[in-house]
């Protein structure tokens, strides 16, 4: 019988049995995590020296650069040393502060995305009205909140995760610290507030998500008006791609943190928070300035 004052390490979910398939696991994230570090450090370094890009949408695309940069970098680098060492290994303060900051940059990200899309609304549907909405306090202001946003609700996660008595072993299933994986070490029917927690984050995150949307929606319905067809496709093919990078990050990271637990399955849970974690810090460069002719010709 374990409990949590015991635990002085966690073992994490090696992606496979034998030391060759993790070699190569380990050669696979490492071109991600490398794609993800040129990617965004390209954009930032692009966006910080160029004058020209010193305007709101840049200035919270950098802050998103430096969220994904920050974000992949706290699960993915444990990750691949396990792999190449093979071992499970991370202590119990590792996982805390693992777990902390990765809800810190992934929660101020989703708030950034929806400051974002405040951002795309005003200029296409209230242009005139962009520099009163928008002026440099503004946005200096809703960066700030949606980095204390992220802050406040990691904080209150992990404190309220780790209070938590721990009697069911050491073994998490899953490649990083993730609280559904730490849920399942806890004793029975200690874990409820935590759950209400997270139900409570899943429903403010939708809220943020329809939010969204309907942003989108709104600027939509705006180049629609437009008599250009170029207007139109530049605009669909920038919007379309945002929206589904953000509902990948949404709908998996709600599934892996409110599914039924008798469809969870270790491969299945890796699977998906792959997908939350991993998939968007590395393709958001891709979508945010592959797409962007001031970028291009910054770069």
């Amino acid at each position: 019988m374990f409990n949590s004052s015991s635990i002085t390490h966690f073992l994490l979910l090696p992606f496979a049995d034998t030391w060759e398939l993790q070699l190569l696991t380990f050669c696979l994230f490492l071109g991600i995590y490398l794609a993800a570090l040129l990617g965004n450090g390209l954009i930032i370094t692009t966006i910080a020296w160029d004058h020209h890009l010193h305007t709101p949408m840049y200035f919270f695309l950098l802050n998103l650069a430096l969220l994904d940069l920050a974000a992949i970098s706290t699960t993915l680098p444990k990750a691949m040393a396990n792999s190449l060492w093979d071992t499970r290994d991370i202590s119990y303060t590792g996982c805390a502060a693992q777990l902390f900051f990765f809800l810190f940059l992934i929660g101020a990200e989703f708030s950034l995305l929806t400051v974002m899309s405040y951002d795309r609304y005003v200029a296409i549907c209230k242009p005139l009205h962009y520099g009163t909405l928008l002026g440099s306090r503004a946005c200096v202001h809703m960066a700030a909140a949606a980095w204390a946003t992220g802050f406040l609700n990691a904080l209150l996660h992990t404190a309220n995760t780790f209070s938590l008595p721990l009697c069911q072993g050491n073994a998490l299933h899953q490649f990083f610290c993730e609280i559904p994986q730490i849920l399942k070490l806890s004793c029975s029917h200690s874990y409820n507030r935590e759950i209400g927690l997270i139900v409570v984050s899943v429903c403010s995150g939708l809220g943020c998500f329809i939010f969204i949307v309907l942003s989108y929606v709104l600027i939509f319905r705006a180049v629609l008006r437009i008599p250009s067809e170029q207007g139109w496709h530049k605009s669909f093919s920038t919007c379309l791609p945002h929206l589904a990078v953000l509902s990948l990050l949404v709908s998996t990271a709600a599934f892996a943190y409110v599914k039924p637990p008798f469809i969870s399955s270790p491969s299945l849970d890796l699977v998906v928070s792959a997908l939350y974690a991993v998939v968007p810090p590395a393709v958001n460069p891709l979508i945010y300035s592959v797409r962007n002719q001031e970028i291009k010709n910054a770069l």
